[in-house]
């Protein structure tokens, strides 16, 4: 038996803009793998970093627990872990440090760890875990605990004579049931709450049901779940929730999967479930348009109590959805988004702009659609390679000065495009600007869809972004090339 200290590298604090949306959630992949550590009985803590000041803070929590081994396991399921932040790893490379200093094994299992384990393994850390982690980590640690070595644990990576030795990858998970439930009880749940009780009126936590995604758009990183497709079973989701309700009474769920409910059946049998125990809890969701245009889906989802979809939308030019091998059409984002809000499911996208050779016309078009459709919110962000995707390959060539953003508001144009990087910058502005002048507007026609403000708050914004876009129109075309 090993005595385990399990953290990770994601600190709200150092990356500005997520801190100031006052929307935290706590490390999910992290209180899973301690679960799984502490059912193969070993002694477990969990230093969650997510709402520390800084990666000096593990100091006092390594000097007082004194561990035998040091994990830092970061959430595979929050989609700000797969970005690959430099300032995160700056962080997982200070705590690994700090690991050492105390006289602990390290291990590590993260995103980029999965992706630039050379680098994670010559900052101090004894093995990098690839991929779906927790087998492999309980293996390694089994084998440290007996003084073993490790050089026959699949889907690890270790240095030998200065060089990175990969074991052979090791088979994903298919029964998620036979996993322990998340370590809830291992992380302090109330400063969570607070902050969401401050911000936003009300508490929400976080909740996976599967783990991968089948689909295959060009520029989306899959390194921990890969693209495979397994679910946990609809029982044994409930099972979770009603833990969740007795213990930490969150107000509403976020299920943090990359595709919702894709398994024929699945909704409706959760819906069945979650009726029968006498269960219904808001929550939101992430999906595809094109598995969202079956009523019957949405009609299930909204049963159980589904409140919002936030959809891979990425753009209105139905030649960039194409060449990021999307598999959605412009005509399916527009069925959808009126087929959910018929419903009373709030809609909101994702956009995605920057993709490469991407016009001025068709940045346009993506505009057009959101100011036609009106989500509910939008997120916007500037194309992004992640390493181990096609979209990586074609442009790796362009990303010397700068690899990765420093944090998820640094929005860098790190390859050459039609544009310049500044432009990029100031389109997330302009596009801003645009959508909320939109909403303004139908509101004022009384067309208004979004119900977070009222009618009159949003006819009074029409004062400000009618101007605002204006301004911000000629700045983006200063900044453009030419």
């Amino acid at each position: 038996m090993a005595r385990i200290l399990v953290s990770h590298s994601y600190f709200y604090r150092l990356d500005p803009k997520q801190w100031d949306d006052g929307r935290p959630y706590p490390p999910l992949g992290t209180i899973q793998a301690a679960a799984v550590l502490r059912e193969a009985g070993h002694e477990v803590k969990v230093f969650d970093t997510g709402l520390r000041h800084s990666p000096e803070e593990i100091r006092a929590e390594l000097e007082q627990y004194e561990p035998d081994v040091l994990v830092l396991y970061d959430d595979g399921f929050n989609y700000l872990t797969k970005m690959c932040l430099t300032v995160m790893r700056d962080a997982a490379h200070r705590m690994i440090a700090l690991g050492k200093e105390a006289g602990c094994q390290v291990a590590i299992n993260s995103s980029d760890a999965s992706d630039h384990s050379e680098a994670y393994l010559k900052a101090g850390a004894d093995v990098v875990v690839l991929g779906e982690g927790e087998v492999s980590l309980t293996e390694v640690i089994d084998h440290w605990s007996k003084n073993e070595g490790v050089d026959t644990v699949a889907g690890i990576a270790v240095l030998k004579n200065g060089l990175v030795s990969v074991t052979p990858k090791r088979p994903v998970l298919r029964e998620l049931d036979g996993l322990p439930l998340p370590a809830w009880d291992l992380i302090d749940i109330r400063p969570y709450k607070a902050i969401w009780q401050r911000s936003q009126g009300f508490f929400s936590l976080n909740m996976a049901t599967t783990r991968g995604c089948p689909f295959k758009c060009n520029w989306c990183a899959k390194p921990i779940y890969g693209n495979r497709y397994n679910s946990r079973s609809p029982e044994h989701v409930a099972d979770e929730l009603q833990l969740l309700q007795t213990g930490s009474g969150p107000d509403h769920i976020w299920f943090a999967d990359d595709i919702f409910g894709l398994k024929p059946g699945w909704v409706q049998r959760f819906a069945e479930v979650l009726k029968k125990r006498g269960m219904r809890v808001r929550y939101k969701i992430q999906s595809r348009v094109d598995l969202l245009l079956e009523s019957d889906t949405i009609d299930a989802l909204v049963a159980s109590g589904l409140e919002e979809v936030w959809v891979g939308a990425e753009s209105g030019s139905q030649r960039i959805l194409d060449a990021m091998d999307k598999g959605t059409t412009v005509e399916q984002i527009v069925k959808a988004t009126r087929l959910l809000r018929s419903k009373g499911v709030r809609v909101c996208f994702f956009l995605q702009f920057g993709y490469m050779d991407e016009s001025e016309a068709e940045v346009e078009q993506t505009i057009r659609m959101v100011e036609d459709l009106l989500p509910d919110d939008i997120g916007v962000s500037i194309s992004y390679p992640l390493p181990g995707t096609v979209f990586h390959e074609k442009v790796k060539a362009d990303l010397v000065d700068k690899a990765n953003w420093t944090d998820s508001d640094d929005l860098a144009m790190m390859f050459r495009n039609r544009q310049k990087p500044a432009y990029y910058k100031r389109l997330h502005r302009y596009v801003h600007k645009r959508y909320r002048r939109a909403q303004a507007l139908a509101a004022l026609r009384g067309e208004a869809h979004n119900k977070g403000k009222s009618t009159l708050e949003r006819s009074l914004s029409a004062m400000y972004y009618v101007p605002a876009t204006i301004v911000e129109r000629y700045r983006l075309q200063r900044s453009a090339n030419g």
